[in-house]
């Protein structure tokens, strides 16, 4: 799932940058300057999103960039993130699935060495729009 939340970014003394979300508790990390701040932020975000998700819990509300407040030389950026890539790098897990074909059907793709498995994955793949890129958030 694709979602978009908007990061308070502040500068720090020491040249870091911390990142906090608002709207979803618990969400903060830090980066070197403001483009780690930014990709770090889009690990985190993604991160806590998956969690939320896996657990069934209801997503927060994403607030408009124009209602949440900044203070000094803080400044916001929205950040963007895609689960998808988290839920294919951690449920990578295998599932037995049990399935009916013709005789004559095994018969013939055993006989050219066909993986099945490898069928049945490019076919649902197909079938779901997924694509293999493994592009982060």
């Amino acid at each position: 799932m694709k979602y978009a939340y908007t990061a308070v970014l502040t500068p720090e003394d020491n040249g870091m940058v911390s990142v906090d979300f608002p709207d979803i508790k618990g969400c903060y990390t830090s980066g070197n300057d403001v483009a780690d701040a930014v990709y770090m932020a889009q690990d985190v975000l993604c991160l806590a999103l998956y969690d939320m998700e896996q657990d069934g819990e209801p997503l927060p509300e994403a607030s408009k960039p124009c209602d949440i407040k900044t203070l000094g030389d803080q400044f916001k950026s929205v950040v963007a993130v895609d689960t998808e890539f988290y839920h294919r790098f951690y449920s990578n897990k295998l599932v037995k699935k049990t399935l009916n074909i013709p005789m004559w059907l095994n018969e013939q793709a055993v006989r050219a060495g066909l993986n099945f498995s490898g069928i049945l994955q490019d076919a649902l793949k197909a079938q779901l729009h997924i694509g293999d890129g493994t592009t982060n958030a």
